[in-house]
């Protein structure tokens, strides 16, 4: 009987502290700030598997002056690599650089799949 107060009073506490745990900061948009061949390569590979790609391509710029990163498929083409003509229905794949604390999160705009981004070193976008 007494192990179930004591039990009771450290599961009291653990509500209290629970409640006074510090809530999260929400995320900010951000943008890269000197992107290195590393930090590339990392979002490549995020991109990749958020995609279920092997490979996509990214400008050397991409997510430095904007927190939005769009991707879009390659147009199909005949066998000679001429563009075939036709809509295409396919909508870009839309993905946010985010600062989380002090993590960079890439963030899915399908999904919402985040990929902490370690190699990476970002700042707050400008509004």
């Amino acid at each position: 009987m007494r192990w179930l107060t004591r039990a009771g009073c450290v599961v009291g506490v653990l509500g209290l502290l629970a409640c006074r745990a510090p809530a999260r900061q929400p995320d900010v948009a951000a943008v890269l700030v000197d992107p290195t061949p590393q930090s590339r390569a990392q979002l490549a590979n995020a991109v990749n598997e958020m995609l279920g790609v092997s490979s996509v391509t990214l400008a050397d710029d991409a997510l430095t002056r904007s927190s939005t990163l769009l991707i879009e498929r390659s147009p199909a083409r005949d066998p000679s690599g001429v563009r075939i003509t036709g809509r295409d229905y396919g909508k870009p794949e839309t993905f946010t650089l985010v600062k989380s604390g002090g993590d960079c999160v890439l963030v899915s705009g399908r999904d919402d799949r985040r990929i902490v981004l370690t190699e990476t070193t970002c700042r707050a976008a400008s509004p």
